[in-house]
């Protein structure tokens, strides 16, 4: 147990007990260690434990029952998420990340972050849509609720849809969100009590590891590989953590940009089913890709495996629609969550989709950001390697290069420099469960174009960026 600067051992052990109440470890009610044990695990005194307690005690966060020990007392602070997780190191917390991406800094270099620029969006197709929409309100679009499932001319066009990806997904089993995140905040909600366990590459996306946090899951890494996560390490978890479900994203994977084997896939369904679990598949990615790789929901049938999708990243942020598919009778208990949380979605959004999806203009677009990603992926991945940075792997599609640093480069001492020079990188372990990745750096080649982000890169390569010592 460190102790901060100046502490006396009662106030580190007082510390100590308080982060674990904020942390949500110990909750009201929960016993302490008892004294002996206390001193043993923090090693100091029993005198010290002793007046650690009888200060908590005093300030009724902790009460004594006389024979029994000592209980927490205090009422839970409200959830604050920051706090769930001990670090030192705010360029490795996910929801920091977050806001850095999403703050004022957006008028910043952003190689970070993880969508494309506004002037790849399709805002033409959408002003075109916006403007029918506002012409033709005969359904009452611009005011009125939508059914709980969502609209459905959206519906039927997603599962045909899902079925050029090999999903067989009637509109039935589809339940449309606010957003991908939204559809796997629902998820959670509909599967997890605190406590649970859920497993997740490593790495995988941040905010994976902030919405779990959220929902206090316990979240068990499994190390990804350029074909999927490591078939015996997830094996040996599943065993042991006895996991609720599996959160993956399996056709572009964030942040590696690798693609599942088919092989992987049927392995990783195999292991589920013997240990009843869940497969939730975020692809929210899919339509950045030339030819559909492997979807564990297309070889499961959506038996057991829960799809998420939505066109945030490939269309628009502003239009929040996301979707969910799964089996009917999970979707309807989804569907149920759903207007208990938030009532029932946007008429517009959906109609806006629908409209962009069927006049062409989203099939001509999605053609020029697939050419655009690739040209802009062979040019980073060359100006990296020039520099001595080296991707992890070739991704066949997508926005992301997953890049190991030269030996002795830091990447979260990077990424902190890069702060101060107006650019935004991705360390990575911000993405991994274990807090490794140090060496690596996830890159958004859409945002990767600016050639002060190699000048800085250069320099800082050039001059390693040492891990601090301690």
């Amino acid at each position: 147990m460190a102790s901060a600067p100046d502490e006396t051992r009662t106030g580190m052990v007082v510390r100590a007990i308080r982060d674990r109440i904020d942390a949500r470890t110990l909750t009201p009610g929960a016993r302490l260690p008892s004294i002996r044990a206390m001193a043993e695990t923090s090693g100091v005194a029993r005198s010290t434990v002793v007046e650690a307690y009888d200060r908590l005690a005093a300030e009724g966060v902790i009460r004594s029952r006389p024979g029994s020990g000592f209980y927490v007392a205090a009422p839970l602070a409200p959830l604050a998420l920051d706090r769930l997780v001990s670090t030192k190191e705010r360029e490795v917390d996910p929801l920091w990340m977050l806001r850095q991406s999403l703050g004022e800094r957006r008028h910043e270099m952003m190689p970070g972050c993880g969508w494309l620029p506004d002037d790849w969006l399709a805002g033409d197709a959408l002003r075109k849509a916006m403007r029918r929409a506002a012409r033709s309100d005969e359904n009452g679009t611009l005011a009125g609720y939508a059914s709980p499932l969502g609209s459905p001319p959206l519906r039927a066009l997603l599962a045909r849809r899902m079925a050029d990806q090999g999903i067989e997904a009637g509109p039935d089993q589809i339940l449309l969100t606010d957003s991908g995140t939204h559809a796997l905040d629902l998820v959670c909600r509909f599967l997890l009590q605190p406590g649970d366990t859920v497993l997740v590459d490593d790495p995988c996306y941040f905010n994976f590891l902030a919405l779990l946090r959220a929902h206090r899951a316990t979240v068990v890494g499994v190390p990804m590989t350029p074909t999927g996560p490591d078939v015996t390490a997830f094996t040996e978890a599943a065993a042991t953590h006895r996991p609720r479900f599996y959160l993956t994203n399996s056709g572009v994977h964030n942040p590696t940009g690798a693609s599942l084997a088919a092989a992987t896939a049927h392995r990783l369904l195999k292991i589920a089913e013997a240990h009843d679990m869940v497969v939730v598949e975020d692809d929210i990615f899919a339509d950045f890709e030339h030819t559909p790789s492997p979807r564990l929901a297309a070889f499961d049938g959506l038996d057991r495996t829960i799809r998420i999708g939505s066109f945030s990243k490939s269309l628009s942020a502003a239009v929040r629609c996301g979707h969910i598919a799964a089996r009917p009778d999970w979707i309807e208990g989804l569907a149920d969550l759903r207007i208990a949380t938030s009532m029932a979605g946007s008429p517009l959004a959906a109609n806006l989709l629908h409209a962009v999806l069927t006049d062409g203009s989203y099939r001509r677009h999605v053609d020029g950001v697939r050419t655009r990603l690739a040209r802009a992926m062979a040019r980073v991945a060359k100006r990296l390697r020039a520099i001595g940075i080296e991707p992890w792997t070739d991704p066949a599609a997508g926005i992301f290069l997953w890049a190991r640093l030269p030996d002795s480069v830091d990447a979260v001492e990077l990424a902190r420099k890069a702060i101060n020079a107006g650019i935004v990188l991705a360390p990575g372990p911000v993405f991994s469960t274990s807090g490794g990745w140090r060496d690596h750096l996830r890159f958004n080649v859409a945002m990767s174009d600016d050639d002060r982000l190699y000048a800085f890169l250069e320099s800082a390569v050039s001059r390693p960026l040492l891990e601090p010592a301690g």
